[in-house]
């Protein structure tokens, strides 16, 4: 079997990025619904202009500057989302004995008490791995602002983690 033509190479690297698409647009939303709905709007425009992407690239930061360019477009019409209530938080409460989904629902509530800004470049940086001037590139700052933000926001998770109540960090 020769090598895939480079549209099925495409097709099958946007099934390859649909998890961390979907993952950083929950962070984005913060609501499923919505980021289901942004990851939809990424792969239509994605599969729509998948010409404009150079075959052998990484794909992740072209897939990433399209979701959050759909994303600031949505802000821009909707108001700001706002953060979770108590009773939003209270209703996705785990059940005793599931200590390690509870310490990730506790660090995903502190979360998004970071700003938007540092949020999303913790995500991008620390669990999506892409490289600073990447992540530059896709938000149009330059690696010294992705840098700061980096440092700024593990900054605020270790002093939120530790005002959470004995979080470690």
């Amino acid at each position: 079997m020769g090598p895939l033509n480079p549209e099925r190479q495409f097709h099958q690297l946007l099934l390859d990025n649909l998890d961390r698409l979907r993952r950083y647009a929950r962070v984005l939303e913060r609501d499923p619904a919505a980021a289901d709905d942004l990851v939809q709007d990424t792969l239509e425009r994605a599969w729509r202009n998948w010409r404009q992407w150079r075959s052998g690239s990484d794909i992740r930061p072209w897939l990433f500057s399209i979701l959050h360019n759909r994303h600031v477009d949505h802000v821009r019409r909707a108001r700001q989302a706002t953060e979770l209530s108590d009773a939003e938080w209270e209703r996705l409460a785990v059940p005793p004995g599931h200590e390690r989904e509870s310490r990730l629902r506790d660090l995903g509530r502190i979360l998004t008490r970071l700003p938007d800004e540092q949020r999303e470049v913790l995500l991008l940086v620390v669990v999506e791995e892409m490289r600073y001037q990447d992540v530059a590139s896709m938000l149009g700052v330059p690696a010294g602002t992705v840098m700061s933000r980096l440092h700024r926001g593990r900054e605020g998770l270790r002093r939120l983690m530790t005002e959470q109540g004995g979080m470690e960090p």
